[in-house]
């Protein structure tokens, strides 16, 4: 049922232009469900893909959601390395960026990492990260982690192949993403190099454009659920059973859907790249306003395009495609990445403090 050939997802490039993408996508393609060579090509593009915020802000995320749309998974594992790349670019402290990279943010309850000074003034890490997805085969990481005295939490750069990282073995029994377990990482001294000052890690403005380069994701994997519904339509239709009325509405719902969130993501990238967009652009609205907008429109984007496909299909597909399958069950977990009600909570505290278009 899949479409045979890798297709980049545009979002504001000319078709043209998304062709220089092609064979990335095929290597992609290729190596599904192979995560150290899934790795080798993410720092492979890398060395080339753009930077948010530096005039080619879409074309980064039309690179992520292609990728995604191939695999999701390959979007799980290319994306944080090129945020790690980014937070580096922005933060400007000369880190080797050699290898491959991840982002570790989360916290979880009875764990804490901490930074702790040493004599000569540099800083170690040492406790616990949860949520640390193939710690185990990444080079390096921009690592969250507490300062001393209650003094907040600050980034810092870190060589996972130090002798005082240990990883443990995931529990993983997701059918979601399993070739890419998240789980909980050791830290015993670890030489660390602060990435920015106190909170800037959260405060900067490319903390909001790389939650939007995740929701890029998301929509590469919505996208191909939409290929897959229009090509399980064009199948039946070669074969004599052309679509019903209530097949072609949920295919013009998809379309109008995944219009919408392309659409938002091209406007997004547009004024990111229009100025610094520091505290608020010149309308009042803050970057991450505009990343709680765009999140939260193509977390429903998949959440309702998910939906209508595995009604109209049915169960065969989940059943008997492998692809198909897999898709569906790493972009459903992928996607819960969004905090839902809790972020259109934030964002309505926004608007009410007036940080709105409206």
């Amino acid at each position: 049922m899949s479409a045979p050939d890798p297709q980049p997802v545009r979002i504001s490039s000319a078709p043209v232009q998304l062709q220089a993408l092609e064979p990335a996508l095929e290597k992609i393609n290729s190596a599904v469900g192979d995560v150290p060579a899934l790795l080798a090509i993410a720092a492979e593009l890398g060395q080339t893909a753009p930077m948010p915020g530096e005039g080619s802000t879409a074309k980064l995320w039309e690179l992520l959601a292609s990728v995604t749309a191939v695999d999701v998974a390959a979007g799980r594992v290319l994306e944080p390395h090129l945020d790690a790349l980014a937070i580096l670019a922005q933060a400007g402290n000369g880190t080797d960026t050699t290898g491959t990279w991840g982002v570790f943010a989360a916290e979880g309850p009875g764990m804490k990492l901490e930074a702790k000074r040493t004599a000569n003034g540099s800083y170690v890490l040492h406790g616990s990260k949860p949520w640390c997805s193939l710690a185990q085969q990444l080079d390096g990481a921009v690592i969250t982690a507490h300062l001393p005295d209650d003094g907040g939490r600050a980034a810092f750069a870190v060589n996972l192949k130090d002798p005082g990282v240990s990883a443990e073995t995931p529990a993983w029994t997701a059918r979601g993403l399993r070739e890419i377990p998240s789980g909980t990482v050791h830290f015993v001294n670890v030489p660390a190099t602060p990435v920015g000052d106190e909170g800037w890690y959260f405060s900067r403005p490319g903390f909001a454009w790389g939650g939007m380069g995740v929701a890029a994701c998301w929509l590469g994997g919505a996208v191909a659920v939409a290929r897959d519904y229009a090509t399980a339509l064009s199948k039946a239709s070669n074969n004599g059973r052309e679509p019903d009325q209530i097949a072609l509405a949920t295919l013009g719902e998809i379309d109008r859907t995944i219009s919408t969130a392309t659409s938002h993501l091209a406007q997004s990238a547009e004024r990111i790249d229009a100025g610094p967009l520091e505290d608020s652009d010149s309308e009042g609205q803050s970057p991450w306003s505009d990343a709680l907008r765009v999140r939260g429109t193509v977390a429903a984007a998949v959440e309702r395009i998910q939906s209508l496909v595995t009604q109209n299909l049915g169960p065969a597909p989940l059943a008997f495609d492998e692809a198909y399958g897999k898709r569906m069950a790493d972009l459903s977990l992928y996607v819960r990445q969004h905090h839902a009600m809790r972020d259109d909570a934030q964002l309505g505290a926004l608007a009410l403090k007036g940080d709105r278009s409206w």
